[in-house]
């Protein structure tokens, strides 16, 4: 068994030796396309074994084990060449796969091409490469224990990512993406959509959930294969998230490469309809031009979160179930953000919103909330729950993230539910304009007085830094 993590670390390291690889976005990107070649590869290895006329869709000579397996292979510019030649007669790796049909396996070859056609090869070092290649070939995508140690070694390549991305869009905290699971607990043969997928992380948590609980046979394992959905429509993102559901044993994942946003909202019938959405919908997005003519006049905006919200409400199945992850700025508000939420109020139960603390989604500092709510009926009462930071931590952090442990108290307050210091219920009569930012009315006032004066204190201490600095820049002016 490869020591996994050294391996991802080393790749790190002749990453940056490459002059073609500018920061952390590009190395994920580079790394993506060729995990999935190889995971792509040893699956079908797996799976040619297992059945008797399965043929991978990857022509023979792009089989990662025909060019990239023999760590004396090809290497320098010979294997950029390969990897990059468009002589219509002889097309290179991208050329070939970036157009790849397949009509024995129309669906695994459309997976290939999505990928291919999104993303790019940066390494302008043909040497570097192949030792990028020597390197993840330690790693054997078959053998189980292998398997598991790199599902958490992707998780923090994941957090990479959202390092290098910007205001948290592509990764939710997996405490977050499993408690939002198991609160909304998506059964066998429910069909699971997340429209804005990121990296996977909601739809694999649903498969883990799924076979956790109700896959008991092969039969079983076959309905959850056919019921998961997601869409994604950034290329990172996209590779990632593929490359995540096929390490999560979907064989051929029902994933696609679209912008949500640019689905005729008109044409989305009782068919495409799902049991049950997971998702962190982008917040504070730009939107592509006119997209916002897709949607109802009276719902229009250019926020990408709000309009997410109207999208998913048509998605749902009668009676179907979310749970979704808003922004403060998507919960109040008036104009079309307040008929927004009246029409969510209206056509659902929205039976309960968690309020996270604001450094949640670190880097991102946003104030967030979880909301569960199910089609069919209106909304006549909303339980809050308001999730505080453990004592004595401040903030959540890059060495100190949100952990599932923490949510115990509200799974143990879910079917049992009571008013106490950190839950309270709302009336819908009782918002006004549908607004949905209620502070705590239990946070006694001793706490509000110290939050009071420590944000006196933080003033204070800002004017006289401010103070300082003006004084020393009249200092140097004179």
């Amino acid at each position: 068994m490869a020591n996994i993590g050294a391996v991802i670390t080393s790749i790190r390291n002749i990453m940056r030796q490459d002059r073609g690889i500018s920061g952390d976005a590009q190395r994920l990107e580079q790394l993506g396309w060729m995990l999935f070649l190889k995971i792509m590869d040893d699956k079908d290895q797996e799976l040619e074994i297992i059945k008797d006329d399965y043929q991978s869709v990857i022509p023979e000579k792009f089989q990662w084990r025909n060019w990239a397996a023999d760590p004396e292979g090809i290497t320098g510019d010979e294997l950029l060449e390969f990897i990059d030649r468009t002589t219509h007669n002889d097309k290179g790796l991208f050329a070939t796969l970036s157009t790849l049909t397949n009509p024995k396996n129309p669906k695994r070859a459309s997976i290939v091409q999505q990928i291919f056609d999104g993303t790019n090869n940066f390494m302008k070092s043909g040497y570097e490469m192949r030792k990028v290649i020597n390197e993840l070939n330690k790693i054997d995508f078959n053998s189980s224990k292998d398997k598991q140690v790199f599902g958490n070694i992707y998780e923090s390549i994941l957090v990479e990512l959202r390092d290098a991305g910007n205001k948290g869009e592509y990764y939710t905290p997996r405490a977050v993406t499993k408690l939002m699971t198991k609160m909304t607990d998506p059964k066998l043969g429910e069909k699971v959509l997340d429209p804005a997928s990121g990296t996977a992380g909601f739809l694999t948590e649903a498969i883990d959930h799924v076979r956790e609980s109700y896959v008991k046979t092969v039969d079983d394992e076959h309905i959850l294969q056919n019921s998961i959905t997601g869409w994604e429509f950034k290329p990172v993102p996209f590779v990632l998230g593929l490359t995540n559901l096929i390490l999560h044993e979907i064989d051929i994942p029902d994933y696609h490469y679209i912008d949500s946003l640019k689905i005729e909202y008109n044409s989305i019938s009782r068919k495409d309809q799902v049991d049950v959405i997971l998702a962190n919908p982008p917040f504070g997005a730009s939107i592509a031009d006119g997209v916002e003519t897709n949607f109802p006049a009276t719902y229009r905006c250019k926020e990408s979160a709000d309009l997410f919200v109207i999208l998913m409400l048509q998605l749902l199945k009668p009676k179907g179930r979310a749970a979704i992850v808003l922004p403060d700025g998507s919960i109040t508000g008036d104009g079309v953000k307040a008929r927004i939420r009246e029409k969510l109020m209206t056509d659902c139960n929205l039976h309960t919103i968690i309020r996270l603390p604001q450094s949640t989604f670190f880097p991102a500092t946003v104030s967030t909330n979880l909301l569960f709510f199910e089609k069919g009926n209106k909304t006549k009462d909303i339980w809050y729950y308001e999730h505080k930071l453990p004592e004595g931590q401040k903030s959540y952090s890059k060495t100190k993230p949100i952990q599932f442990d923490e949510f115990q108290p509200i799974i143990d307050w879910w079917n049992n539910r009571e008013e106490n210091e950190l839950a309270w219920k709302v009336n819908v009569k009782d918002l006004k304009d549908w607004d949905l930012d209620i502070k705590n009315p239990n946070q006694d006032e001793e706490a509000t007085l110290i939050s009071t004066s420590e944000a006196l204190q933080k003033l204070t201490n800002s004017i006289t830094k401010s103070q300082d600095y003006i004084g020393q820049l009249e200092n140097m002016l004179k």
